[in-house]
């Protein structure tokens, strides 16, 4: 691990980014250009010392996670990335058409929803970014350990994530779910991922057994989806997807119609929900730790 070219290139990574940039305000008068430690490490999912002892030439080596977490934070690119991954002496990961690097493009995108809950997924349900409003809707994903991030297997797999719809609304999000998965598994027949959790999931779950039985394939797009938010209650929200078709990424984008009672309760959201919901820094060093609630 090249500690000396690593603090250099975090340094200059930092340096050269705005808050705006990352969806943050500028706040008090600042003496030197680009983000704070504390903003890059808040970013990241780590502590404050943790990140400023890697500045310094003196932290441990990082994590391959935390390594990805980084890269997200300092909006690098996926030449960037590797670079990084380099320094610590860790192989980066293989470049395919399903990877898990957002590009600094649409993390920029995902940063200017300021007033809308947004996240970037893979297709077969991986939460790979969120945004303020979404960590405050339905809970800092990216907190969780790596096989708690997959929407369709929180879905199905822990009860917990039942809450966050109405009771009414499960069979339609369940049926939405299998249909969408199937639509991937479908158009990727050689790729092991969407397998995999098809195989994971009709031996672990009977409700998604049957669905994937009743053989029903849709592709994921526009739809209208009710939320059950603990403070501010009901919010039915029109959710639209993006697809990065280079990547299999999607933005997923939740807004609410002007005038109805929904948007006011968004709107609260984002004054009551924007409370800290980053983990304890205890548990930021390593792989991460659970988040509040589940997301979807």
């Amino acid at each position: 691990m090249n500690r000396a070219e690593l603090a250099d290139f975090l340094r200059r990574g930092r340096a050269r980014l705005a808050p705006s940039d990352v969806g943050l305000t500028a706040g008090a008068r600042r003496r030197t250009p680009g983000l704070r430690r504390e903003e890059v490490a808040q970013l990241a999912g780590m502590s404050v010392d943790y990140y400023t002892r890697l500045e310094q030439s003196r932290g441990p080596r990082p994590s391959r996670q935390m390594l990805g977490a980084l890269a997200r934070a300092l909006r690098l690119t996926e030449d960037e990335r590797d670079h990084l991954f380099h320094l610590t002496g860790e192989q980066p990961p293989r470049r395919e058409a399903t990877g898990t690097h957002v590009r600094p493009g649409l993390l920029l995108v995902l940063d200017r929803l300021h007033d809308t809950p947004a996240l970037v997924v893979t297709d077969c349900g991986e939460v790979l970014a969120q945004n303020a409003l979404s960590r405050a809707l339905t809970g800092d994903v990216l907190a969780r350990p790596p096989r708690e991030r997959n929407m369709i297997r929180r879905f199905f797999l822990d009860t917990a994530a039942g809450e966050l719809f109405p009771p009414e609304d499960r069979p339609e999000r369940a049926r939405e779910q299998v249909a969408g998965l199937r639509a991937v598994a479908s158009a990727r027949p050689t790729d092991p991922e969407p397998a995999a959790l098809v195989a994971e999931l009709r031996s672990l779950s009977e409700e998604f057994a049957r669905l994937w039985d009743a053989h029903e394939v849709a592709v994921r797009r526009a739809s209208t989806k009710r939320f059950r938010h603990p403070v501010v209650g009901i919010l039915e929200l029109d959710c639209e997807v993006l697809v990065n078709s280079g990547h299999n990424q999607q933005l997923v984008i939740h807004t609410a119609r002007p005038g109805t009672e929904s948007y006011e309760r968004l709107r609260l959201l984002r004054v009551v929900g924007l409370q800290d919901l980053t983990p304890a820094p205890s548990a930021r060093h390593g792989a991460g730790a659970d988040g509040p609630t589940p997301g979807m």
